[in-house]
């Protein structure tokens, strides 16, 4: 057994434990009514999350008390796969990309650029006919700026994503000439947490009218705003602040979020890292509740939370255990899947090998559009 297999049977046997789920190896059923009625009547939510969290702190035994509401909330609900491997650069912004593509890019990680193959955004626009704000993505900073279409010349950012960018927005709103941004939300506006070295521009640097577009556009009250993130103790909750705002204002029928506390591992802090998981634990709880209490969204929602990667464990030779991703070993490039939903089936624990790529073409089988260019394959132990 090797340790891609070694972490999926650990992940399966304590989840099984845990939530009395059943296994399934490949069991096949047809897709829903709901799921074939062309897409208009389904909606999708997926949550990525950068610095992905390693069994010792999650899945294993001793690991359970930092995802409670992971364990006992959401997976009792989902269908989990539990080996889910990352075959391509582990960076978080190029790994990203490749979800959202269905293809594993091969960019420069630390180089903002549009994706080489068309996203999910655009397959979704072009097929169904939708209009822009029916598809948003929210990512942290800079590097994100441009995952919201591709490069294809058959599709393009005139069919692309709606993109948010929180930190940005933040000062947008909130900014004062008096009042260095940081000095004032130094939680909220940290950057890039692999180059702490320009974090200081991460929430700053965005064009000002576009930025004034968006506020306008989401109905931001300067005020209400500003009470609310006195509150706030990382990007995240800021993340999921907006989300929640579009989710009420426009009610998109495909939303991707991008959340980053974990990567604060970067910063060498086992304790930082820990809370890190704590708070994305926390806010994917959040989000479900909001999909739940939400009429736009209750009973034809389909939930998908995956990290990007795992991180380097432990033992593995020129690594730094939780620190970092970037031994390429198995335990940096495997990870998990949950998904939850009237279009998925539910209490089940898949353990067969998928890639990150697949959670792609898993979307396009629950909204109903073609992803003809993608790498990733169907999951078909997924629809209920």
């Amino acid at each position: 057994m090797n340790v891609h297999q070694s972490l999926s049977v650990s992940r399966r046997d304590f989840l099984r434990n845990a939530i009395g789920a059943t296994t399934s190896l490949c069991a096949l059923r047809p897709l829903s009514a709901m799921a074939l009625s062309g897409g208009r009547s389904q909606k999708a939510v997926i949550i990525t999350f950068g610095g992905g969290a390693r069994d010792d702190e999650t899945f294993s035994v001793d690991g359970q008390q930092y995802i409670p509401n992971l364990l006992n909330t959401l997976a009792p609900q989902s269908c989990f796969f539990t080996q889910v491997i990352n075959r391509g650069i582990l960076g978080h912004y190029v790994a990203t990309a490749s979800i959202v593509t269905g293809a594993y890019e091969t960019f420069d990680n630390f180089v903002a650029q549009p994706p080489a193959y068309p996203t999910i955004f655009e397959y979704f626009r072009k097929d169904l006919r939708r209009p822009r704000e029916d598809a948003w993505a929210i990512a942290p900073g800079n590097l994100f700026a441009q995952m919201g279409a591709s490069r294809n010349r058959r599709y393009g950012p005139a069919i692309g994503a709606e993109l948010l960018l929180p930190k940005h927005l933040l000062a947008s709103v909130l900014g004062t000439a008096n009042v260095p941004l940081l000095d004032a939300y130094p939680n909220l506006l940290r950057g890039n947490y692999e180059q702490p070295d320009v974090a200081n521009s991460e929430g700053v640097s965005q064009d000002h009218e576009q930025m004034e577009r968006m506020v306008e556009r989401l109905q931001l009250n300067s005020a209400d705003l500003r009470a609310r993130v006195a509150a706030m103790r990382s990007p995240d909750e800021l993340s999921v602040y907006f989300a929640k705002h579009v989710m009420r204002t426009f009610a998109p029928s495909l939303l991707f979020l991008v959340l980053h506390d974990i990567d604060i591992a970067h910063s060498g802090a086992y304790s930082l890292y820990l809370d890190g998981i704590r708070s994305t634990d926390r806010l994917c709880a959040e989000m479900w509740r909001e999909i739940q209490s939400n009429p736009e969204y209750k009973d034809k929602t389909s939930l998908f939370i995956m990290p990007d990667f795992g991180r380097d464990g432990d033992g593995d030779a020129g690594g730094n255990g939780f620190q970092h991703h970037r031994t390429g070993s198995a335990s940096a490039r495997t990870t998990w899947m949950m998904a939850l939903g009237p279009a998925v089936r539910q209490k089940t624990v898949v353990q067969r090998p998928l890639e990150s790529i697949d959670l792609a073409a898993a979307v396009s089988r629950v909204l109903g559009f073609d992803p003809r260019l993608m790498q990733g394959k169907p999951i078909p132990e997924l629809m209920g």
